[in-house]
């Protein structure tokens, strides 16, 4: 009496198509949840700082009589992955998955980018600007994070033009954008 123990090939190669096609249908949802998962935590994340930066500006105008919004908003709230030491274009590639940096306008002007490298290695950016860029009288709010101006002066489009943004972006590869709704540098 002979004794069969183990797996015939044709076996073996069915088992192996039906591992294929679930892995096929699976790993693409399972990247979509983690990217939509990101993308939900950094709406987050874009929104504490939004949310610092108008109480600082309040507090401000409680004490001093104007609106004055900080120079970094990273330091009013703990954001995972921040890294200060990143502050200029030329240095992103250094940046780690993950990480969050607020770029400075290389021309000195309060212009700044607040950049977060997602796990994909994409980039997406959000303005921000301590400066007043409007010419209502009493109203010296700044531009909060991702959000224009509500009554741009032409010195907003002249620093802030199409070819200024593009030009500082050209150095970063994958998407700029977020897709959930800010204001972002599209």
């Amino acid at each position: 009496m002979k004794n069969n123990k183990g797996f015939t090939l044709i076996e073996l190669i069915m088992v192996t198509i039906i591992l294929g096609i679930l892995a096929a249908v699976a790993v693409p949802r399972y990247m979509g949840a983690v990217s939509n998962a990101e993308e939900a935590a950094e709406a987050a994340t874009v929104a504490s700082l939004r949310t610092a930066v108008e109480n600082y500006a309040t507090q401000k105008f409680l004490e001093e009589g104007r609106y004055k919004y900080p120079n970094n908003p990273f330091g009013y709230i703990e954001v995972d992955g921040y890294d200060p030491s990143i502050t200029l274009w030329n240095d992103i590639a250094s940046a780690s998955d993950g990480s969050w940096m607020l770029i400075e306008d290389p021309s000195g002007n309060s212009y700044k980018t607040i950049l977060h490298k997602r796990r994909d290695d994409n980039y997406y950016w959000w303005s921000y600007n301590t400066h007043d860029y409007t010419d209502l009288d009493g109203d010296d709010r700044g531009m909060n994070v991702g959000l224009a101006p509500e009554n741009p002066t032409q010195e907003f489009f002249d620093i802030h033009g199409d070819e200024d943004l593009h030009g500082r972006l050209s150095n970063i590869s994958g998407d700029s954008g977020s897709g959930s709704g800010f204001n972002t540098g599209d």
